[in-house]
This record gives structure tokens, C-alpha cells and sequence, in this order.
């Protein structure tokens, strides 16, 4: 059902679950109108490039999420183990327990992982370098990256998982064993 949509921020939310449902190549201008109520005349007023700006204003808005509560907060001053608590908090919270699929990883797999790889490439990079400094806050020291990569690593394994199996409690899980190993291996270094 369409929503009503009167500026180019009310739209970009639902182009994300448009693209997070039907995918880059799935997402077609006729999807598109239909979930959001606009005609094509709106939807390039709103978006001169076409789909190419719809994604990238989607992907500009995940980042920022990601940014403000992820990324951030794992470079800021509160103890490592609160930051790293945070993280797992705020993930859980984004991808709705499992229920939400990544943009940026789903945009890695497809086929317009070409056209948008700087930014994947970027989002993801962020991730691993900022769990990774807040890692190695925690005494973790050369193993720090490849932890932080194990984890981003899992999270998003999970998310794949969840949806293949149509079991979100199965990201919830997965997620919890991740915050425990974290957890166990920071306070055995402390």
C-alpha cells in the first residue's frame, strides 16, 4: 500500500525496503511508484539520475545510521567494553533481530556491486576499523583486526542465514555467541 510521501526525505526509507525486498535490478520504476505513491514525474524530481540517486540517497542514509550509532560510538571514550556492548546492541536493534536484510551487503553480492563498490567498499571498512580500534582499547592487540573482521564477518553471515532459513532467531543467536566470545576473550585479556 502506498505511502503518502511529500518530501525527498519521507521517500528515501521506503526506496530502502523497496530495494531491501526486490533488490538493485528488481526495484523497477513500476516497483518503485507503487510503494511509494509517486509518479515517475515526482520520483525524478525528487531524483534527477533515476534508481542510480535513489540508491545512493538510501545508502547515504544507512551510513549515517551507521556512522551516528556504530561506528562512532566504537572510536569514542566510554570504556571498550561498553562500546563494544553498544555495537551489538545497535546492530541487533538495525537489522531487526535478523529481520532486516544489509543493503550494503546485499549491494556487495548483486549484480550492481560494480556500480556502488567504493561505498561498500567504504561502509564495510569502517566497520572493521572502528570495531577494531575499540578491540584493540580492550587489549586484544594484533589480533584485533582479524577479530573485528571475524565479527562483521558473522554478523552479515548471519543475516544471509536468517533469510535463507526464514529463522530470524537464528541471526539473535549467532549474534549472542558473538557478543559472548567477544565478551570472554576481552575480559580474559583484562
Amino acid at each position: 500500500m502506498p505511502r503518502a510521501v511529500a518530501e525527498r526525505g519521507d521517500v528515501v526509507p521506503v526506496l530502502a525496503e523497496v530495494f531491501r525486498s526486490h533488490g538493485f535490478d528488481g526495484a523497477s520504476l513500476a516497483v518503485i511508484t507503487e510503494h511509494t505513491g509517486l509518479g515517475k514525474g515526482s520520483l525524478y524530481n525528487f531524483f534527477p539520475r533515476g534508481k542510480d540517486e535513489m540508491a545512493e540517497a538510501v545508502l547515504d542514509e544507512v551510513d549515517a545510521w551507521f556512522q551516528a550509532n556504530v561506528n562512532r560510538p566504537l572510536r569514542g571514550s566510554e570504556p571498550a567494553a561498553a562500546r563494544l556492548d553498544r555495537m551489538f546492541d545497535e546492530v541487533e536493534t538495525y537489522f531487526r533481530s535478523g529481520r532486516r536484510i544489509c543493503l550494503f551487503g546485499a549491494f556487495a553480492l548483486g549484480l550492481e556491486r560494480d556500480r556502488f563498490a567504493d561505498r561498500v567498499r567504504a561502509y564495510f571498512t569502517d566497520w572493521v576499523d572502528s570495531l577494531a580500534g575499540a578491540l584493540s582499547d580492550a587489549g586484544h592487540g594484533r589480533q584485533s583486526r582479524p577479530l573485528a573482521e571475524e565479527v562483521v564477518a558473522g554478523i552479515q553471515g548471519a543475516l544471509v542465514l536468517a533469510r535463507a532459513l526464514d529463522d530470524p532467531d537464528s541471526f539473535t543467536r549467532i549474534l549472542t555467541r558473538l557478543r559472548r566470545a567477544v565478551a570472554d576473550s576481552t575480559q580474559s585479556r583484562a
